[in-house]
């Protein structure tokens, strides 16, 4: 059975493609008007407006692709109902409502349309054996309490903005929420708690903080599950934090090694906490 990649920017969609590509399985891949990505040397590709949902599941049933996944980042389309085409007229009035909707009830709106076409809409760590945060330290460097504190504080302010969906992540340092993830995402977040954090610690010698990812409660995790990688490491320590914690079996770590190894580089841990209830 054929995967088609629904593509967005970041390693993901490359490193699915990749899997597939070793088990005898090349992947169709799909990317929309605003998406460039630069590894598609090799594979079968369409590139296709928003607008035109026709010709997205023609492409898909020509491939073969009966089986599709979300995978990487995508900007939120301007859609220009003049370029609908017929299957999009028909399903505007649920995608303009889905636009106006957080991220995780967006994926999920766009993904009972495509299962109303015929697809199944498969989570994109079912294709990568150990891409799911283990639990426990995985680096050199250790949380200390404060950092074990900071981490309990941040995952409760992530489970309620995530219970709005808004976001799935939370900087906190010496208690103190720095900065919460929305619709710009984690790499804007840091960048935000990097310019604006320094004077925010009451304590020299406290903590310096940390960054929380965890998954929305009750997310759909076939789509938008959290994610981090090398970049995330680097933005945590540009932002002068202790490290990065992941909630345990519920967020991606793309180039686990690749990962560990820069946050060993950087002096940063990187922890995978067990959810509490």
């Amino acid at each position: 059975m054929r995967l088609g990649i629904l593509a967005g920017t970041g390693a993901l969609p490359r490193l699915i493609a990749e899997e597939e590509r070793r088990q005898g399985r090349p992947p169709l891949i799909v990317t929309f008007e605003g998406t460039e990505i630069d590894w598609l040397e090799g594979y079968e590709h369409v590139h296709l407006p928003f607008e035109k949902a026709g010709r997205l599941f023609r492409a898909l049933r020509a491939g073969g692709c009966e089986t599709l996944t979300f995978a990487g980042a995508m900007q939120r389309p301007k859609l220009n109902p003049l370029r609908f085409d017929i299957p999009a007229v028909r399903i505007a009035a649920k995608v303009f409502q889905l636009l106006k909707s957080g991220d995780d009830a967006m994926l999920r709106g766009f993904a009972s349309v495509l299962e109303a076409e015929g697809f199944t809409v498969a989570a994109p760590h079912s294709f990568l054996q150990g891409l799911l945060a283990p639990g426990g330290v995985l680096t050199q460097a250790q949380p200390s309490e404060a950092d074990r504190a900071d981490a309990a504080r941040a995952a409760v302010l992530a489970s309620s903005l995530g219970g709005l969906d808004v976001g799935q992540g939370a900087v906190v340092a010496q208690g103190l929420c720095l900065g919460l993830e929305t619709l710009q995402g984690t790499d804007a977040l840091l960048d935000f708690v990097a310019r604006t954090g320094a004077g925010l610690r009451p304590d020299p010698d406290g903590g310096r903080g940390v960054l929380l990812k965890a998954p929305k409660p009750g997310q759909d995790w076939r789509v938008d599950l959290p994610a981090i990688g090398v970049q995330t490491v680097r933005g945590a320590h540009a932002a002068g934090l202790s490290g990065v914690v992941v909630e345990a079996g519920g967020v991606l770590l793309l180039g686990r090694d690749a990962v560990v190894a820069e946050a060993d580089r950087l002096g940063l841990f990187l922890w995978g906490r067990p959810r509490e209830n």
